[in-house]
């Protein structure tokens, strides 16, 4: 077998409500090493928001960069065309899930100024949506981040193949029970 030289190319989704320290988070532990890519930094009146996410992920794997795609990305329909083009460049792919703390994304969102600062309203639509990543998603890792109460974050793997949604269930029990009236 042939041996693999340099670095691993590796996918980091962030998947989190706005506010729960997704950005931070990158800051303090990507950053340089991990290339940037967030709706948050397109400008206010870019189109095709979710075509442009893709081609930036895709040149920066094809250019052999490593990437973050700091967004809510809150089920499936964000994660697949990412894990999708992840391993398209076989990058590893790696969820980083920031667990659900609605109160605290709420108090935190309400100190932002200006475009920073998400309606309360979008925060729980994202709430509705969010869905926990799992190793059945298609990712390689998937590591929980949570608050250290120091000013960082504390990051476990999480070994389980179960998904859940803040409502119960996994992205596609929720749509079968969503198609059967439940």
């Amino acid at each position: 077998m042939p041996m693999t030289t340099g670095p691993t190319l590796d996918l980091a989704v962030l998947v989190g409500l706005q506010a729960s320290g997704k950005s931070t988070f990158y800051e303090q532990h990507l950053f340089g090493r991990y290339e940037q890519v967030s709706k948050d930094l397109f400008p206010r009146a870019a189109r095709r928001r979710q075509e442009r996410q893709m081609r930036l992920v895709g040149e920066a794997l094809s250019a052999g960069r490593s990437v973050a795609v700091d967004n809510t990305n809150p089920s499936t329909e964000e994660w697949e065309p990412l894990v999708s083009v992840g391993r398209a460049h076989r990058a590893t792919v790696t969820a980083y899930w920031f667990p659900p703390d609605l109160e605290g994304s709420l108090l935190r969102n309400a100190t932002r100024q200006g475009r920073d600062r998400v309606p309360d309203v979008g925060i729980h639509v994202t709430a509705n949506r969010l869905c926990r990543p799992s190793l059945a998603d298609g990712f390689d890792a998937v590591m929980e981040v949570r608050f250290d109460g120091r000013g960082g974050f504390r990051v476990r793997p999480l070994s389980d193949a179960v998904g859940d949604q803040i409502s119960g269930g996994t992205a596609d029990e929720r749509a079968g029970r969503a198609a059967s009236g439940g």
